[in-house]
């Protein structure tokens, strides 16, 4: 008996004594007049257990049936382990309509743990979301197994909009380099047109974080950006680096729940390809949108058209200055340029190198366009930053001078000197001999010669 039945039971066995009216009992429980004799009458007859209630310790006639929650059970056991509300979608799916709470009360009553044990919520600052899509869209890149525990890491990168919390664009890499981020870039134009900003983390791939200034960078007051940025600069795209993971906190909740449930749905699924998980992220894209979606607080759209010269863009640009033989050199590849008008020559002519996302080279002049186009390699092309082999030169002997001056010396070891290279090399004139008058010392108390005196 609970405290409301023991409060019930002392004011009717009053009523029942003779202590106060029906009315008096009625008034001071809230209940009417004929359920107050109703309840009296059951305390005449029953005691203490007519106040009770007669469904109590019955089950309820809204029960789940024993079918249904054996299949809750089953599919809590499984090897596949799955939150409560993805089990209740996925039983939705399948025609049982289970809430997400009753998955739990199932669950605690086999004393099953959670698939991720929760944490209590810590204070963080609540910064607003952006009002229009695509006027703040948050990109990162996340390594986990994503088609089985025991198989390799592969990186999935996304991009996220701040303002309705839809996922825009998916990929996947074995790794996060440039390529996947060009290729998420692409994926997310081609969908939903140029956001005005992106958010993401400070790699190495986003922007610069070395402090190395070559001269024509001290005279333009400005480091070169990477190749990502170059591509972001033509695209009038605002990139913020966020100085925390807690800046971009959208994106990494996205990451908690891609790999609770898109890791669970792969598995469930049996796709355990590259090909196969790329062909089903629409698929789960979509449904993800429409179930976790909200609408924007200004319908319109901040997304712009996509430029013709897309592909263009979307290319890692290398300056380059055309040889003797009419070729330009990028590392892992040369191209062969074509005579001009009039069977004219292109050497020492400056020209831009531009690697596209799918292999092409493009060798465009300021004046004359596209000079030259070469095709890919093929479908194993990875499109990467690459160094000049001048760079790769002065990169090369830096590192041999630092690894020379890190060796420890032997202090009573003399330090050798560098052996001459011969008249010619340096410059016309020999090293002096010992006898020779510039090697006499000098002293200041002699008086001056005279010119012409002997002596």
């Amino acid at each position: 008996m609970g405290r409301r039945e023991s409060r019930r039971l002392g004011v009717v066995q009053a009523a029942v004594q003779g202590r106060m009216t029906n009315r008096e009992g009625a008034l001071a429980l809230g209940l009417s007049l004929r359920q107050f004799k109703r309840l009296r009458k059951q305390v005449r007859e029953r005691e203490a257990a007519g106040v009770v209630h007669g469904n109590r310790g019955r089950p309820s006639m809204r029960r789940l049936c024993a079918e249904v929650r054996e299949r809750v059970r089953e599919m809590l056991i499984g090897e596949v382990k799955l939150n409560d509300h993805h089990l209740a979608e996925l039983l939705v799916a399948e025609g049982i309509v289970v809430s997400p709470a009753s998955v739990r009360r199932i669950r605690q009553e086999h004393r099953l743990p959670p698939k991720r044990r929760r944490r209590p919520p810590r204070h963080r600052r609540r910064r607003e979301r952006r009002a229009r899509r695509g006027e703040l869209v948050l990109i990162d890149g996340s390594p986990f197994q994503w088609f089985d525990v025991a198989g390799p890491a592969w990186t999935l990168l996304g991009a996220i909009d701040d303002a309705t919390g839809d996922i825009l664009a998916l990929t996947l890499r074995p790794t996060e380099d440039l390529h996947g981020y060009v290729t998420l870039l692409r994926d997310l134009i081609a969908t939903h047109g140029v956001p005005e900003c992106l958010y993401g983390d400070r790699s190495g791939i986003l922007i610069r974080n070395d402090k190395h200034w070559s001269v024509a960078e001290e005279l333009a007051g400005r480091q070169s950006p990477t190749h990502f940025g170059r591509m972001l600069e033509a695209l009038a795209v605002r990139f913020i680096a966020a100085t925390s993971p807690q800046a971009k906190g959208r994106v990494e909740r996205l990451w908690a729940t891609l790999q609770d449930r898109l890791a669970a749905e792969l598995r469930l699924r049996g796709l355990t390809t590259f090909e196969a998980a790329m062909a089903y992220l629409p698929t789960f894209i979509h449904d993800h949108n429409q179930r976790r979606g909200r609408a924007p607080a200004d319908s319109a759209s901040a997304f712009r058209p996509a430029p013709r010269d897309l592909d263009r863009i979307l290319a890692c640009v290398y300056e380059r200055v055309v040889a003797r033989d009419n070729t330009v050199r990028v590392t892992g590849r040369w191209i062969q340029v074509p005579p001009g008008p009039h069977r004219r020559s292109w050497h020492k002519a400056r020209v831009e190198v531009r690697e596209l996302l799918d292999g092409r080279a493009l060798v465009v002049h300021p004046r004359h366009g596209v000079l030259v186009e070469q095709p890919g390699p093929g479908a194993g092309f990875v499109l990467e930053s690459r160094r000049g082999p001048r760079e790769s030169q002065r990169l090369a002997q830096n590192d041999a001078r630092g690894s020379h001056q890190s060796r420890d010396r032997d202090p009573a070891r003399p330090r050798s000197r560098p052996k001459s290279q011969g008249l010619g090399t340096l410059t016309n004139i020999r090293r002096p001999s010992p006898s020779h008058p510039w090697k006499r010392a000098v002293n200041p108390n002699r008086p001056p010669t005279v010119a012409g005196a002997g002596g």
